[in-house]
C-alpha cells in the first residue's frame, strides 16, 4: 500500500496477487514534483504562490494508488482484508512520524521556545492523526498564525489518515453493493464535487482555515483520485482505449500540464478563488496527468522517471514531515530577512538539511521497516543491542529513556503564548488605556464624504499631531513609535483589517489630526477600493502615510504594489517602505518573522519619519532636518 507523501512498498502487500507491486510507473516523480511545490512555498510563498496546492496533487495520487490496490485485492481475492491494510499503514507512516514528533520539539527547546507555543496539543494531533480538527477547535489559523507552529504541515497528514482509515470500509460497501465500476466511479467523483461546492459555499474569506483544514471540505482530490481507480480498473481503462483519448491524449495531457502550471504559478492562498474552484480545478488536471503517466509509456512518462526527481519523489513522505520543522528552526536561529544573499544561503541550507534528514530517514529507517515490518524490526533492533554485552543496551536503552522524559518535560512546560503574544499583549494595553474615547459608530456610507480640515498644513508633523491607526503591527511598534513621535495617538488592535479602517476613521470624525499614519493588511493583504475609501474620507488637506507590509503571505508584493501606486496618485500621501527598510537588516523582527522586536520598532518609527519628511519637503520646499535618536 502507499501513501501520496511516500513511496508504495517494493515488496508484494499482503492480500495481493504474489509478485505484484503497488508501484505504478512515473508517479514517484509526480511526488517529487508535488513536494518541490510545496517545499518552494513553504521557502517563501511568493517564490511560487500557488505551491501550496503540492498538497492537492498528494491528495489525487494517494487516492488513486490506495483505491486501486483495494479494487485489485478484492477482484484477485473476493475480499479486502483491512487488518492487514491498517497495519500496513501503521508500518509505512509510524516509525518516521515518531522520530519527527520526538525530536523537533526537543530542537526546538535549544533554539526558540516560542516554537513550543501549543506543542501539546500538536504532539496530540499528529500521534492520533487528528491535527487538521484539532487545530480547528482550537481557532488556529494556517493563513495568519502570529506564532508559527512547529508541527503545522501534519494537517494534511491527517486528512490522509483518516481516509485510509474509513475509505476501505467505503469501498467494501461499492464493491460488494454497486455492480457498475463506472457507477461506483460516478459516486465517488460525486463525492468529490460535493466537497468542492462545501467549501466553496461555507468559505469565510476572511478566515478559510476551517474550508481548508476540513475533511469534509478538502475532500475533492482524494476522491478524485479514487474515481479514476475505478474507472482505470474497469473494461473500460477510464476511457483511455477509446478513439477520442488516442487522438487527443497529448493535447489533453498538455493542456493539464499548463493548467497544473499556471495554478501553481498564479494562485493565491488569500484568494476566495482558490477555494472555489481552483483547488478543485488542480485535484482535477492533476486526475489527467496520473492518468497520462500510468496509461502507457510517453513523454509524460519518460519525464517523470528522471532518476533526480524519482529520487525525491521516493523521498517525499520524510521530506514533507521535515521541511517545515527544518524552516522554522533555521529561521529562528538564524533570524534573516527575506531578501539578500544571507537570507538565499538560509534558504539554500533548510534545503539541504531537509533533504539529508528525509534522506536517512529513507535508508535507516522507513525502507528497513516496510521491509520486514514493525514487529521485525524490533526484533532486529533488540538483537543488535544485545550484541557486545550489557553496555550497549544500558547506552540504547537509557538514551531512549531519556529522549522520552526530556520530550514530556518539554511538553508539560511549554509557554501558553510566544513572546510576540506576549509584548502585543502589553502594548495592547498600553494603547487601550491611554486611547481616547471614541464616538458610537454608525453604519458606513458607500463612499464616505472627507473628514474636513480647516486648511491644509504640510510642515513636519510633531507626535502631538499625528494619529495612527493600525493592526498588531502598529501595537508591537508602540514604544518606537512614542519615542520618535511624543504624544502620538494610536488605535490600533490585532487582527484588524482595511475595511475596519473606514469604520475606525469615519467614526472619530472632525477630530482626527492633521497628519495620519496608517498600518493595516498583516492580517488579510490590501484591498485597493478599501484604501481608497480611507483615502476618501480624510481628504486631502491631510498629510497621510501608508506603510508597506511585510509578512509570511504570497501577496506582499503584489499589495505592497497597491500601497505604491495609491501612494503615487495621491499628493498628500507618502509611502513608508517598511518592507524595503528591512532587507539587509538583522534582529529586527519577533522570532514569528512578522513583527518588530526592539530594534525593529526603532526602525519601523525612523521609516514613518522620513516618509512625512518626505511629504513636507515635496509641498513645502523646506529641507527636514531629522535628528539621529540612540535606541535605547
Amino acid at each position: 500500500m502507499t501513501t501520496g507523501l511516500a513511496p508504495a512498498p517494493a515488496r508484494a502487500a499482503g492480500g495481493l496477487r504474489a509478485g505484484t507491486s503497488g508501484r505504478l510507473p512515473g508517479l514517484d516523480g509526480m511526488r517529487g514534483i508535488a513536494i518541490l511545490a510545496v517545499l518552494t512555498f513553504h521557502l517563501n510563498s511568493s517564490w511560487l504562490s500557488g505551491g501550496f496546492l503540492g498538497v492537492d496533487i498528494f491528495f489525487v495520487i494517494s487516492g488513486f494508488l490506495i483505491t486501486s490496490l483495494l479494487v485489485k485485492e478484492h477482484r484477485w481475492t473476493g475480499r479486502i482484508d483491512l487488518r492487514s491494510f491498517w497495519t500496513r499503514r501503521a508500518r509505512r507512516l509510524l516509525p518516521a512520524l515518531i522520530s519527527v514528533v520526538v525530536l523537533t520539539p526537543l530542537l526546538a527547546q535549544s533554539v526558540q521556545r516560542d516554537l513550543l507555543v501549543g506543542i501539546g496539543r500538536q504532539v496530540f494531533g499528529a500521534l492520533t492523526f487528528t491535527t487538521n480538527w484539532v487545530e480547528i477547535a482550537a481557532g488556529s489559523d494556517y493563513f495568519h498564525a502570529t506564532s508559527p507552529q512547529l508541527l503545522m504541515n501534519l494537517w494534511s497528514l491527517a486528512v490522509e489518515e483518516q481516509f485510509y482509515l474509513l475509505w476501505p470500509l467505503v469501498m467494501v460497501v461499492l464493491l460488494t453493493r454497486v455492480r457498475r465500476p463506472l457507477t461506483r466511479a460516478a459516486i465517488v467523483g460525486g463525492l468529490g464535487l460535493a466537497s468542492a461546492l462545501l467549501m466553496a459555499v461555507r468559505l469565510n474569506p476572511d478566515a478559510p482555515t476551517r474550508d481548508y483544514y476540513g475533511t469534509d471540505t478538502h475532500l475533492m482530490g482524494l476522491m478524485l483520485g479514487a474515481g479514476l481507480a475505478i474507472a482505470f480498473a474497469s473494461s473500460a481503462r477510464a476511457g483511455t482505449r477509446t478513439a477520442f483519448w488516442t487522438r487527443h491524449r497529448t493535447r489533453l495531457l498538455a493542456a493539464a500540464g499548463l493548467t497544473l502550471a499556471a495554478l501553481l504559478v498564479l494562485l493565491d492562498e488569500s484568494s476566495p478563488l482558490t477555494f472555489r474552484g481552483g483547488i478543485l480545478l488542480a485535484s482535477a488536471a492533476t486526475a489527467v496527468l496520473v492518468l497520462g503517466a500510468v496509461d502507457r509509456p510517453g513523454r509524460l512518462r519518460t519525464f517523470l522517471l528522471t532518476p533526480s526527481l524519482a529520487w525525491i519523489g521516493q523521498r517525499s513522505y520524510g521530506i514533507y514531515l521535515w521541511h517545515w520543522p527544518v524552516i522554522l528552526l533555521i529561521d529562528a536561529d538564524q533570524s534573516t530577512q527575506s531578501a539578500g544573499p544571507a537570507y538565499l544561503w538560509s534558504r539554500a541550507w533548510a534545503v539541504l538539511v531537509t533533504m539529508a534528514i528525509a534522506d536517512l530517514s529513507f535508508r535507516f529507517l522507513e525502507t528497513p521497516v516496510r521491509r520486514h515490518g514493525l514487529v521485525g524490526s524490533l526484533r532486529a533492533l533488540r538483537a543488535w543491542v544485545a550484541l557486545d554485552g550489557p553496555w550497549r543496551a544500558r547506552l540504547v536503552w537509557g538514551s531512549a529513556a531519556a529522549t522520552i522524559a526530556a520530550l514530556v518535560l518539554v511538553v508539560f512546560t511549554a509557554p501558553d503564548r510566544s513572546s510576540t503574544e506576549e509584548l502585543l499583549a502589553r502594548n495592547a494595553a498600553e494603547v487601550s488605556s491611554s486611547a481616547p474615547s471614541t464616538p458610537a459608530r454608525t453604519a458606513p456610507s458607500a463612499s464616505p464624504a472627507a473628514i474636513t480640515l480647516p486648511k491644509a498644513s504640510f510642515t513636519m508633523p510633531k507626535g502631538s499631531e499625528i494619529d495612527g491607526f493600525g493592526d498588531s503591527m502598529m501595537v508591537g511598534a508602540l514604544h518606537g513609535l512614542r519615542y520618535y513621535f511624543p504624544s502620538i495617538r494610536l488605535d490600533a488592535k490585532s487582527n484588524r483589517q482595511w475595511h475596519d479602517a473606514v469604520d475606525i476613521i469615519t467614526a472619530k470624525g472632525s477630530g482626527v489630526r492633521r497628519a495620519v499614519v496608517l498600518s493595516f493588511g498583516t492580517n488579510a493583504g490590501v484591498q485597493r477600493d478599501q484604501v481608497e475609501r480611507v483615502i476618501t474620507a480624510l481628504g486631502p488637506n491631510r498629510m497621510i502615510v501608508l506603510v508597506t507590509i511585510h509578512a509570511r503571505f504570497s501577496r506582499v508584493t503584489q499589495d505592497n504594489q497597491v500601497l505604491r501606486e495609491i501612494a503615487a496618485a495621491h499628493p498628500n500621501v507618502a509611502l513608508a517602505d517598511w518592507n524595503a527598510a528591512l532587507v539587509g537588516s538583522t534582529g529586527a523582527l519577533q522570532p514569528d518573522g512578522i513583527h518588530t522586536s526592539i530594534s525593529g520598532a526603532h526602525l519601523y518609527s525612523k521609516t514613518i519619519r522620513a516618509a512625512f519628511a518626505a511629504l513636507s519637503e515635496e509641498h513645502t520646499g523646506v529641507h527636514v532636518k531629522l535628528k539621529e535618536l540612540p535606541v535605547p
